[in-house]
């Protein structure tokens, strides 16, 4: 009867460090998926702000070059704010293909490892 309980109580302990590892791996991996996330989010960010600023210097400039060529710089601007008009219609037309989807996709790969899509692949394969 002792035996029974001294096994029963091994077990239990077994049983309790095995659900702290499992908890800790969880935290750890959640961890290491969410840093990976936020730094690719903080390169996307950076990148954007540098191509704004580019975006921003080369409309100046080809707004000065426009009004120019038409002897008038006010027209040059409304020239490159239609380009811009125009633009932002065909992104917001063409939303999903261009930015839902892929940035959907994007974070979907960052939070799922291949490794482990293989392996639950694999595991249902043998079931």
């Amino acid at each position: 009867m002792e035996n029974i309980a001294e096994n029963a109580t091994l077990l239990f302990k077994r049983v309790t460090q095995y659900s702290k590892s499992s908890l800790e791996l969880l935290q750890l991996k959640t961890i290491d998926k969410v840093s990976d996330v936020l730094s690719s989010l903080s390169l996307v960010f950076c990148m954007i702000i540098l191509l704004a600023m580019f975006t921003l210097f080369i409309t100046i400039g080809f707004g000065f070059l426009i009004g120019q060529l038409l002897n008038n710089t006010a027209l040059g601007f409304f020239a490159v704010s239609l380009f811009y008009l125009l633009l932002a219609l065909i992104v917001y037309v063409f939303r999903t293909k261009l930015i839902i989807i892929p940035v959907g996709n994007l974070i979907i790969s960052k939070f799922i490892d291949k490794e482990d899509l293989e392996q639950k692949e694999d595991l249902l394969k043998d079931n």
